[in-house]
């Protein structure tokens, strides 16, 4: 399945939400709010900017993301859905995020801001189909809110991972401190899956950081000095949080990220992957939420 502008333009809302034809030809709406702008990609339904009025942008993307049918866009926030990480033979993170969603609706809020819901094709993942339905929905306004629901339609129960893999822009990676994460186990995905304990208030980015960090559901706040702002990212239905960042040597072995770009972004991620895996019986529903907001730091 996959719309054209034409049919997309019933879903416009004058000086709302335009849809226009984005990079590698791929549809995209452009949101515009009294607060925000934003944009995102009907490709993995993809969320690719975020810029609150007089800030600079929220979200980082790379200048060698690729745009095309089946591959994955490098930044912003991808959906890693139903599976979280690597399968043999399978697309990793899953397929939600190489996959086009169907575009069901746009709406103007009362407040000034827009919402954006798309749903999971049904045939989505080919040969490997999800045997349930899903649907996500982003919301803009001064701050940016995403919410991905997935409904059991089957006989058998439903287990599923989830991962809405943020992207956020900092002015240099040496600058920035973390923290919400203290006392939480993790496992270090750098050394082989170590189970570890965060001792840290402040946890600081200074080599390659794969961490999950498990059974924690509290807010986590991103301070960057260098462009002197906070960013925090609140999270519901939400076990599992992520932080990466490739650091030199795996920011080289990639083809759509650039050598030096680590200095200028910080993943941190909400979900339910791994131990935190969710189980849904026939006929009920999850939704894991994220709202990510900033603030000038005085």
């Amino acid at each position: 399945m996959s719309h054209t502008i034409e049919q997309l333009r019933c879903h416009e809302i004058p000086n709302r939400v335009q849809f226009v034809s984005g990079n590698g030809g791929l549809n995209k709406a452009i949101v515009t709010t009294p607060d925000s702008t934003a944009e995102i990609y009907l490709h993995g339904a993809h969320v690719t900017g975020f810029q609150k009025n007089g800030e600079p942008p929220l979200l980082f993307m790379s200048a060698k993301s690729l745009f095309a049918a089946g591959r994955a866009i490098r930044g912003g926030v991808p959906i890693c859905f139903p599976w979280f990480g690597s399968r043999e033979g399978l697309p990793a993170h899953g397929f939600a995020r190489i996959t086009e969603w169907k575009l069901m609706a746009t709406s103007a809020l009362p407040d000034g801001g827009v919402s954006v819901h798309f749903q999971l094709p049904e045939k989505a993942g080919g040969a490997n189909p999800f045997r349930g339905k899903a649907e996500f929905t982003v919301t803009v306004n001064d701050a940016l809110t995403l919410e991905l629901q997935v409904m059991n339609t089957s006989a058998e129960p439903l287990i599923f991972e989830e991962c809405l893999h943020a992207y956020f822009s900092v002015g240099d990676i040496n600058d920035v401190s973390i923290t919400g994460l203290k006392g939480v186990t993790y496992l270090d995905k750098t050394e082989n899956n170590a189970r570890k304990l965060e001792n840290g208030g402040n946890i600081r980015i200074v080599s390659e950081t794969d961490r999950v960090y498990l059974d924690t559901t509290g807010a986590v706040e991103i301070s960057d000095s260098k462009l002197r702002r906070t960013i925090r990212v609140e999270k519901s239905s939400s076990a599992s949080t992520v932080v990466w960042n490739p650091w030199i040597a795996k920011s080289k072995a990639m083809t759509d990220f650039g050598d030096e770009e680590f200095h200028r972004m910080v993943c941190v991620e909400a979900g339910n992957v791994g131990q935190n895996q969710v189980t849904l019986a026939p006929g009920k529903a999850s939704a894991v939420k994220v709202g990510l907001s900033s603030m000038s730091l005085k």
